[in-house]
């Protein structure tokens, strides 16, 4: 449900509201039928679009988004593990944000500088700035904001990884538009940290309230909001960057993805949010003449972790055997219908600009030769799945078929989803698994794959991985820090225990009516998105 900080995961497991939940088995529904949508095409026929619809869109209108059911505890605070996800772009700015290359790029701040040695980093602000509430954004709303997640009481998901570099006194405003962050360790990668969607910035006097009142500098300011329920939001004329092209955007709470879909396909919604779709009903829902899918390139993160401590997995030969007997081509083609790309267990989507396009060997005969030497010749073991995302299973079976040819065999076991993240995830020896990819190069590798983070899926251990990662957090030159990531990028291919065969293309369902849906790691351009008519 993805860098930033991961979506809110506790040390169990991902939250509903991080990753995207999957429409499973919804391609022999009958949408069509059951909405009474004409089609303009056969499912079994139609391709999917390569990309959303762009163009110029109508000054005005409503957007109306179906979002899935939240807990009723759930709050406009974005520091929360609760936050209400698809209302914080549109109320919200942070001092900076990621580019569609994982880029840090500015938002609040319009630039920033560091000290020699990376220990003390200034940002100075954008003038004339105004929150909803009529009041000028200044450097000690930014500080009141990033204290508010660095406070225990607040339980921010993003507490951890800034508090890792600095404390609630680390800030001071020189001015009222120059901020000044004082590390307690070097960090490089320091303002990429702050492109988390928990760091957004709120009005200092409203923090205590925030949770309602969703006070920002966003392009749309808060009409209503009720928890787990319908809420909206009106165009901010006083936007920093303009006035966004809708008049405002209306959000609806369902369930169910069967639900949603169809409330699409009957014309009674625009767009689904958060609800990866299926490829079947991702046909099914271009074949509409009132709908059609707006694709986002390589959004989701497949893993098959593979847990380094377990018996059947702490030999790095085995590990290595598993990752040669594959294809992932193959698996991208059966799991997701080519609408992804294979990953050759690089974590690093391709997109992002640190990415290392070396693949690595497929060799099933060198796979074989590897498990005889670890004394596992015919090696059997379960592979763990379940229905909380669509692809799991296909994935599951795909890669269960492709190894098959390594005299690997593995049975396929289907656990509840209620339960997969609670008591399967990072404790069966070889389970399924996924992330999103908006999350920057240094967070992505370092709360994933060091040693003892809790977000460490395959529980693998490598002090060389860790020191590279700590030179590279400490190297202030740009192009010696790229080549320190794509070391470490090449070391979780060679000996890392978490196998990433994909990843998957994110297929939202939307009106036709919509253009200029522009989405990167689950938030779309909410200035530029509008209506055609």
């Amino acid at each position: 449900m993805q860098p930033i900080v991961p979506e809110p995961r506790n040390a169990r497991g991902p939250s509903r509201r991080a990753l995207l939940t999957g429409a499973a088995g919804l391609a022999g529904l009958g949408l069509l039928t059951l909405t009474g949508c004409s089609s303009g095409a056969s499912a079994g026929t139609t391709s999917l679009p390569e990309a959303a619809a762009t163009g110029t869109a109508r000054n005005g209108g409503r957007l109306r988004i179906a979002r899935p059911a939240a807990s009723a505890a759930e709050t406009l605070d974005s520091a929360s593990s609760l936050s209400a996800y698809e209302y914080l772009g549109a109320l919200y700015n942070r001092l900076v944000k990621l580019d569609q290359q994982g880029q840090t790029v500015p938002d609040l701040a319009e630039e920033w500088s560091a000290n020699a040695d990376g220990t003390e980093w200034t940002f100075r602000l954008r003038r004339g700035v105004r929150f909803h509430d009529g009041s000028r954004f200044s450097a000690d709303d930014a500080i009141a904001s990033i204290r508010h997640i660095l406070d225990e009481k607040t339980g921010s998901p993003q507490a951890g990884v800034l508090g890792e570099v600095m404390d609630a006194e680390s800030m001071t405003a020189v001015d009222p538009h120059t901020l000044r962050f004082a590390l307690m360790k070097p960090n490089a990668e320091f303002p990429s940290l702050l492109t988390a969607y928990q760091c957004y910035i709120v009005p200092a006097g409203a923090i205590g309230d925030i949770s309602r009142t969703g006070i920002g500098t966003g392009p749309f300011r808060l009409s209503s909001f009720t928890p787990a329920g319908a809420g909206s939001v009106e165009a901010f004329d006083d936007h920093f960057a303009g006035r966004p092209a809708l008049d405002g955007i209306d959000f609806f709470s369902i369930q169910d993805t069967t639900a949603r879909v169809n409330a699409l396909l009957a014309g009674q919604i625009d767009l689904i949010s958060q609800t990866n779709l299926d490829f079947a009903t991702a046909r099914v829902v271009a074949a509409s003449d009132r709908t059609t899918i707006a694709r986002s390139k390589n959004a989701q993160w497949y893993t098959i972790p593979m847990l380094a401590t377990s018996d059947e997995f702490r030999d790095p030969r085995v590990r290595q055997a598993m990752k040669l007997a594959y294809d992932p081509r193959k698996i991208v083609d059966t799991a997701l219908q080519g609408t992804g790309s294979a990953g050759w267990d690089n974590p690093v989507p391709p997109q992002l600009a640190a990415f290392v396009g070396d693949h690595r060997e497929y060799d099933p005969d060198k796979a074989k030769a590897l498990l005889k030497a670890a004394g596992v010749e015919g090696f059997r073991t379960s592979i763990y799945t379940s229905s909380y995302e669509s692809v799991f299973t296909p994935m599951a079976v795909a890669y269960r078929d492709a190894v098959a040819d390594a005299g690997i065999r593995l049975t396929v076991k289907n656990a509840s989803s209620d339960s997969y993240y609670t008591q399967i995830w990072m404790q069966k020896p070889l389970m399924v698994s996924y992330w999103f990819t908006g999350r920057p190069i240094d967070q992505l590798l370092n709360q994933i794959f060091r040693s003892g983070s809790s977000y460490n899926e395959s529980a693998w251990s490598n002090p060389r991985f860790d020191g590279i990662l700590d030179d590279a957090r400490a190297e202030m030159d740009d192009a010696k820090r790229l080549t320190l990531y794509q070391d470490a990028q090449r070391l979780v291919v060679e000996d890392g225990a978490d196998m990433t065969p994909m990843f998957g293309d994110r297929l939202v369902g939307l009106s036709r009516d919509v253009v200029n849906y522009s989405e990167y790691g689950f938030e779309f351009d909410y200035l530029r998105i509008g209506l055609r008519r």
